[in-house]
């Protein structure tokens, strides 16, 4: 309940895409945690369709009713649990982060522009913890997870992880050329990238990418 609590509210980024947000596009929100994207793409009167899709049972059992969300791990063929083939919008923001390992997020992204429609937009952020000084102290050897770092991907991290209790948790920090390195491999092109969140406006990175011809 109270990482749910903490998800209900859109990050300033969040906002901001959603000022550009088609009332008809049809949207497939993945990592949708508790579903407050839905509930706020209902106050802005959208029309088209939604369906959102997360791991986390608990998370999706606070969603709001009368929308559709599925249960499913990105790690999985997710694409086949798509009730239909083709999305004007599929957003993941804060949720590629978590995904370990290159040739994984490839294949999810890869994934999503199949889902997509032509000149289909994929959005999403990315965490940027290391334009926090305090983020930056909370990294921690990967020692504390009983893992060897040469079997890492050059930008992993382990973070004491504090919400709801102490743990670790593995995030990705993605570079400007690695973003753009992977919208290439994965059949987009880049639209528009900002910066948001945080209270120096900078704790996460937003990209708008476009679905091309293949």
């Amino acid at each position: 309940a109270a990482v749910s609590s903490a998800r209900r509210r859109l990050q300033p980024g969040v906002q901001r895409i959603l000022t550009q947000s088609p009332p008809d596009a049809d949207w497939r929100d993945v990592g949708c945690g508790n579903g407050e994207l839905a509930r706020v793409l209902a106050q802005r009167g959208h029309r088209g369709r939604y369906v959102g899709l997360d791991f986390s049972r608990p998370l999706l059992a606070d969603a709001p009713e009368k929308v559709e969300f599925i249960v499913a791990d990105l790690a999985s063929d997710w694409l086949t649990l798509l009730p239909q083939p083709r999305w004007d919008v599929i957003t993941a923001f804060a949720a590629l982060h978590h995904i370990p390992d290159e040739a994984l997020r490839l294949q999810i992204l890869r994934q999503a522009a199949a889902a997509l429609r032509a000149d289909g937009l994929f959005i999403h952020s990315e965490w940027q913890f290391l334009n926090s000084p305090r983020w930056r102290k909370r990294i921690q050897p990967w020692a504390r997870a009983g893992l060897d770092p040469s079997r890492l991907d050059e930008g992993d991290y382990l973070l004491d992880w504090r919400h709801g209790g102490e743990g670790l948790r593995y995030v990705h920090h993605f570079s400007p050329e690695e973003l753009e390195a992977l919208a290439a491999a994965s059949g987009f092109r880049i639209r528009e990238t900002f910066y948001s969140d945080g209270k120096e406006g900078n704790l996460a990175v937003y990209q708008i990418w476009v679905k091309t011809a293949r």
